[in-house]
């Protein structure tokens, strides 16, 4: 498809949130593109629906080509989730671009993750370990039937993911019978991130010693929220006021 200016943001930085999205920066009097152009649009349709192809001429859109710092085409930029992730300059033969595409589509365990049911999560895990978008739910599946070790099991394969540490520090304090945090948890459960946070954050004292757990359990929450989230600067000044 062909977007400009005035629809690039629809067309191309929304749409990769569904789908990567390719775009091929080019103009009618370069002939490097007229070459590439068909290898990329030719590539793109055997992938049947998994990557998509945009085509802006750099031209008729200075702007979006300004924008994205185009000084040399034919360029090409791979979009996913609103941001670049992949790019290159110049006419390239047919299996470089090939392994380029091949490398934008999700995998089998992310389209395992994102169904979200139980066996597609453990599949995805016995495909790739280490993925957080799996390990994470099937840990709330199996913490929601009281299968907390196992819940633990799942968690401690994803190092270094905060929402990951978070959900088991959780699950720690859960079995450990810390009463007086169970109302925030509740409060997690039922959607009110803002009541959990505050009665997580009010619960945080120097003194106790599962302070650190606590810690975690918040920074998880904030995680998962995003930097974008109202709730997250306040929570995190609060968090900084508790801790030091």
């Amino acid at each position: 498809m062909d977007v400009t200016d005035a629809t690039f943001e629809s067309a191309v930085v929304e749409r990769s949130r569904t789908v990567p999205v390719v775009v091929d920066f080019w103009a009618a009097w370069c002939g490097p593109c007229l070459t590439l152009g068909p290898i990329l649009e030719r590539e793109v349709a055997r992938r049947d629906g998994g990557v998509e192809l945009a085509k802006l001429d750099v031209d008729a859109n200075p702007r979006v080509a300004g924008e994205f710092g185009i000084q040399s085409i034919p360029a090409v930029k791979a979009f996913r989730d609103g941001r670049v992730v992949a790019q290159f300059v110049g006419a390239q033969p047919t299996a470089a671009v090939s392994r380029f595409l091949d490398a934008l589509a999700p995998s089998q365990a992310e389209l395992l993750a994102a169904k979200g049911d139980e066996a597609s999560l453990r599949k995805a895990l016995e495909l790739e370990p280490e993925r957080a978008d799996a390990a994470v739910p099937l840990a709330r599946l199996l913490l929601g039937r009281g299968d907390c070790q196992q819940a633990l099991d799942v968690l401690a394969k994803v190092p270094g993911n905060f929402a990951a540490d978070g959900l088991a520090a959780r699950i720690r304090l859960q079995m450990a019978g810390v009463a007086d945090v169970e109302p925030a948890f509740a409060a997690l459960d039922q959607g009110d991130k803002d009541h959990a946070l505050d009665l997580l954050i009010s619960a945080i004292r120097p003194s106790r010693h599962e302070r650190d757990d606590l810690r975690r359990v918040v920074v998880g929450i904030l995680d998962e929220l995003g930097a974008d989230d109202p709730l997250v600067p306040a929570s995190r000044a609060r968090l900084a006021s508790a801790l030091y």
